[in-house]
């Protein structure tokens, strides 16, 4: 159940208004077709906008810490919090890094997550190809529907 003392919560562990932690948890519930409080890999894939993205495989995967394959309301957030804009601000530092998580170094190294597939803390000439190529197909079909 989503009460006004969670909601608080994660106002402090965040960096979010109490209006958008409402609209989000609205649109994790939609997303949660099972209806069991978590959302799956396939509920992430019925985004249109993820499904057609080149990355879009990598940024689900983000969400889903290793060995995990459902999220609840908190990881969502969590990640979701990193693509936040750069905000100086004291009651949004994670108290595991001590930054924020929207901050540069944090929005660095989800960037960087989203490249290493292995896990390996290297981006290898391979895992880099695969990115330009998945991305390379995404223009070239866009150009093609253009024409």
């Amino acid at each position: 159940m989503f009460t006004v003392l969670n909601q608080t919560l994660l106002c402090l562990c965040f960096p979010v208004s109490h209006s958008q932690i409402t609209r989000l948890y609205s649109r994790f519930h939609s997303l949660d077709k099972g209806e069991n409080g978590a959302l799956s890999r396939e509920d992430f894939q019925r985004i249109p906008e993820l499904a057609i993205n080149p990355l879009g495989d990598r940024i689900i995967n983000a969400f889903f810490p290793e060995g995990e394959d459902q999220v609840n309301f908190r990881g969502f957030m969590r990640t979701l919090a990193h693509f936040r804009p750069v905000e100086d601000n004291e009651k949004n530092k994670d108290p595991t890094s001590g930054e924020p998580l929207n901050s540069r170094a944090n929005k660095l190294l989800f960037a960087f997550r989203l490249y290493d597939l292995d896990r390996d803390d290297k981006i290898s000439r391979d895992e880099l190809l695969q990115v330009l190529e998945k991305v390379d197909v995404e223009q070239k079909m866009s150009i093609r529907f253009l024409h």
